[in-house]
């Protein structure tokens, strides 16, 4: 087998069709192994890991494209002529499309239209978000590496103006039934969300949809809106808005640890509000209800979406548990000293399992704020590990998983060089903006792991949820089917997902 590794200066190219155009070489005859990158500091890290190791490659920029192929036979020419063939056909194909060429533009093409989606290099994302709402549109910005400053002055600009600057980093909204991003296809109904945290939305969401509620409006904040700094500026208007919407009757707020001052200020206004409401703040301790019952706090997701249409009059019915003997067969095949990998697609569905899991087992995790277990790097490290492939860190130069989930299986091939994985915890996160297949990917990425397992003479349990609806393209039931049909142990949600595999753990511990 040879190696062969071209980088072409200056030719940047989206990081969407260059994942497509590496699955593409890896099915061409003579072909062990093929990247097609461009040459950030992450994926130059990732390809030294695969065993991509040149100089070319450590003087490649962020904006120059590395084309490195591994070849059991053929010529690297033939290679590089698929890869410029399949550019050129995006290229063309693109360059036929016709769109308008600024957002100026845009709005004058469709004078109707009251909401702009940006999703630009977060150094170019604040302008178009000022531009959009000095136009008079309401903002989803999409795009991340956006200054703190830049969002606290969009935001307060916003709210003076009585518009939505929903993000940045905002992945999922729901707006007059049209899912917008990385969303689902929910039915209509009473209960209105507003949540900082994408994926939370969307398990919160497809839950309601499963039980048979349905939701008015999900709109997204963004991730750092209940931070001091921006003082839960939009997640207040949202509220504002859900409260004088007749259409809404339950309130919702879904986000990951906010300030406690901000936590309180939205609290207060939900307690002020004629509505009942339900309140889940991902990683944090338990509450009790208010004083007078308004504002119930959930303990998980799931339990969100139960405790909503409760509140809404829908008959709920208890959550399945797995059997302890069930439990106890799964760890049973797991040798003592197995080692857990969680890869995940969405950060809240990722942090929701970790704040489950480490109840159990220490584990370390890129969701850490700060200590010991806080994992910094890409590199794999041994022990139990719990990753967000979502963020910065991981998709700097490279799509989201949830577009691509072959990057997991990237990093899950990454982290079989630990020889104690015995245990996989995953998310599938299905709806418009996901891959059309991922559990497809995630039962070829875990039937891999399988023979490496194997190798050792050592078995592999994997447990995955599914976040989506059966009206979601990808198709719910299809996609559970799959995983099932891998051998994937499938959970009613991510939080029972979690706590099957805590239990699985604490039972290997007691071995």
């Amino acid at each position: 087998m040879t190696t062969h590794v071209i980088v072409r200066k200056d030719s940047y190219h989206d990081s969407v069709l260059l994942m497509r155009i590496s699955r593409e070489l890896k099915s061409q005859d003579g072909v062990e192994d093929a990247v097609v990158a461009m040459g950030t500091p992450v994926n130059r890290e990732l390809l030294r890991a695969q065993g991509y190791a040149t100089r070319e490659i450590e003087r490649a920029g962020p904006n120059d494209l590395i084309l490195a192929v591994k070849l059991a036979k053929g010529e690297p020419n033939r290679i590089e002529a698929v890869v410029d063939g399949l550019l050129s056909a995006r290229d063309e194909a693109a360059a036929a499309e016709v769109r308008p060429t600024s957002l100026t533009q845009a709005v004058r093409d469709f004078p109707d239209t009251n909401l702009v989606l940006i999703s630009v290099p977060g150094e170019h994302a604040a302008r178009e978000a000022r531009r959009a709402l000095a136009l008079g549109r309401h903002v989803m910005l999409f795009s991340d590496n956006v200054s703190l400053e830049d969002e606290v002055s969009l935001k307060n600009d916003a709210a003076a103006r009585g518009l939505l600057m929903m993000g940045p980093d905002c992945g999922t909204a729901i707006l007059n039934g049209k899912p917008l991003a990385f969303a689902n296809v929910v039915r209509r109904g009473s209960i209105g969300i507003v949540g900082a945290a994408g994926t939370g939305i969307q398990e919160v969401s497809c839950c309601i949809h499963r039980l048979g509620g349905g939701v008015s409006q999900a709109i997204g904040t963004g991730g750092r809106d209940l931070s001091d700094a921006v003082g839960g500026t939009m997640m207040l208007l949202g509220l504002s808005a859900l409260t004088r919407d007749p259409k809404t009757t339950i309130l919702v707020v879904i986000s990951k640890p906010p300030s406690e001052q901000v936590a309180r200020k939205i609290v207060d206004t939900l307690a002020a509000s004629p509505k009942k409401s339900v309140v889940h703040f991902v990683g944090a301790p338990p509450r009790p209800p208010t004083a007078d019952g308004r504002v119930v706090f959930a303990d998980s997701l799931a339990s969100t979406a139960e405790v909503a249409c409760r509140l809404a009059g829908i008959e709920v019915p208890e959550s399945p548990v797995a059997p302890a003997s069930v439990t106890a067969d799964l760890a049973a095949k797991l040798h003592p000293g197995a080692t857990l990998k969680g890869l995940f697609c969405g950060g809240t569905t990722g942090h929701e399992a970790l704040t489950l899991l480490s109840r159990t087992v220490p584990v370390r995790s890129n969701l850490h704020k700060k200590g010991d277990l806080r994992v910094d790097g890409a590199k794999p490290v041994n022990g139990h590990v719990l990753l967000d492939l979502g963020d910065d860190l991981f998709t700097q130069g490279r799509p989201h998983p949830m577009i691509e989930p072959a990057l997991r299986n990237e990093r899950l091939a990454l982290e079989m060089s630990d020889p104690n994985t015995g245990l996989i915890l995953a998310d599938v996160v299905l709806g418009f903006g996901s891959h059309a297949d991922p559990a497809g990917l995630l039962a070829q990425g875990i039937s891999d792991a399988r023979k490496v397992a194997a190798g050792r003479k050592r078995s592999l349990v994997a447990i995955a949820s599914v976040t989506g609806t059966p009206d979601d393209p990808q198709g719910y039931d299809r996609q559970r089917q799959v995983l099932q049909d891998a051998g994937i142990i499938v959970a009613s949600d991510n939080r029972q997902a979690a706590l099957q595999t805590a239990a699985v753990l604490g039972r290997i511990r007691k071995s």
